[in-house]
């Protein structure tokens, strides 16, 4: 059984073919530049050399066409033909308050995703152009979706309704939805199977921390808070979104420089976080390098980012109670040695016991570390996420008949005799 896992974004098209009886992945690759022109694809399948082709595609279906082609060629493909694949797992990143799970993909689904975009007005679209293109093009294979905001339905409503004007929730769906849930939930099951607990008995906070940056809180295995809001912009210090700031400042600004609604919105998704403090920087390796060479905006960035961090992990436990662990994930969270040590740093009076060797060596994607004492209280460990994987395993349940949402699904990285390839 060949699973197809899509994440369309307004400008690429990624994709990974898993192979569900020997779960290994045959294949990925990415689609780049599509619709801004000088588009190519690039092509992986594990023990070859990577392939890239280069070929304008000036959307999303072109893109999906041309990864069809290239997985079923003769010379650097994995399949003989698109028939072998069994089902086609989508990204989607909004679901609004309607979806709580991942779900079979029919004409009412893409209705109800459309009827929400405008929550996610940078991301749905491109998600429903890629759903539709390959539904165009594979019409006889299944199609599922799964949400980033699923993971999250779980928050109770104290925790997700903002102090605006009710009417707002009511007739516009102002609310905190979160994002990242498929990593969220990845990780966080990870981390219970590296306590030897139930995740059902576990009080976890999750810190995916990429260009986009979220938090979670955990407790018994559900989400109860996590940082992203109504959109992607909440939270904590990203890459170029500029997270929690007094919601007045946009006003200010937009007084001050003259600014509209659209340029507002787009300093502060675009050209503010890591990026607005250093003025050049959104990578963290450089951010860091330039740190230490005495750049004392890259210090500051690394100082801002980790007060931040902290302060999310201090303030989640209040909410969750005893804590059994912090997991640190995504790019940065598992490469970024000197970010997770000044984030955790001072931390011992609840129970955080760094030990700076581990996590010095912590500084790959491939492995689970635990990075803190053995006989800290409170464990801290980097988890490579797999957000792909969670993707299959949904689809591969809905195709069986045997899925349930993610508080009831015995996923099978939860298991003790998992082994991550």
């Amino acid at each position: 059984m060949i699973i197809m896992a899509l994440n369309c974004g307004s400008s690429s098209v990624k994709y990974q073919l898993f192979d569900w009886e020997k779960k290994v992945v045959v294949a990925k690759g990415m689609v780049e530049r599509v619709i801004v022109g000088d588009s190519f694809i690039m092509h992986e399948v594990p023990g070859k050399e990577a392939y890239k082709l280069e070929q304008d595609c000036t959307d999303h279906k072109a893109a999906i066409d041309l990864l069809i082609r290239i997985v079923t060629d003769s010379e650097h493909g994995v399949l003989k033909s698109v028939s072998e694949i069994s089902a086609v797992g989508h990204r989607v990143v909004h679901g609004g308050e309607k979806f709580t799970c991942s779900v079979m993909i029919d004409d009412g689904v893409l209705d109800a995703v459309k009827d929400v975009q405008h929550l996610a007005p940078l991301h749905n679209p491109p998600n429903i152009e890629g759903i539709e293109a390959a539904r165009l093009l594979m019409p006889d294979i299944p199609h599922v979706a799964i949400f980033d905001t699923a993971f999250h339905q779980t928050m109770p409503e104290y925790a997700f309704l903002y102090p605006v004007p009710f009417e707002w929730y009511e007739h516009h769906g102002v609310r905190r939805y979160g994002f990242h849930g498929t990593s969220h939930l990845y990780v966080s099951k990870r981390a219970a199977m590296l306590l030897g607990k139930p995740s059902s008995e576990c009080n976890i906070i999750t810190m995916h921390i990429g260009n986009g940056v979220s938090h979670c809180a955990i407790k018994g295995g559900i989400s109860v808070d996590t940082t992203m809001g109504l959109t992607p912009l909440e939270g904590a210090v990203m890459g170029t979104r500029c997270g929690d700031i007094d919601p007045a400042i946009p006003a200010f600004m937009m007084q001050k420089e003259n600014l509209s609604a659209k340029e507002i919105d787009s300093v502060l998704n675009k050209k503010s976080g890591i990026l607005g403090i250093t003025g050049r920087y959104t990578d963290r390796r450089d951010v860091i390098e330039h740190a230490a060479q005495g750049d004392h905006r890259c210090q500051l960035a690394l100082d801002v980012e980790a007060y931040r961090l902290k302060k999310y992990i201090g303030g989640y436990m209040a909410a969750i109670g005893k804590l059994d662990a912090v997991v640190f994930t995504a790019g940065v969270g598992e490469m970024g040695a000197v970010i997770r040590e000044k984030a955790i740093e001072g931390l011992e009076h609840i129970g955080i016991f760094l030990d700076r060797e581990r996590n010095a060596g912590a500084m790959t994607r491939k492995r689970e570390s635990l990075i803190t004492t053995d006989d800290s209280p409170v464990k801290v460990f980097v988890i490579p996420t797999d957000e792909e994987l969670v993707f299959t395993e949904d689809v591969v349940a809905i195709l069986n008949g045997t899925y349930t949402d993610h508080m009831n699904f015995e996923y099978s990285f939860s298991k003790p005799e998992f082994e991550r390839k």
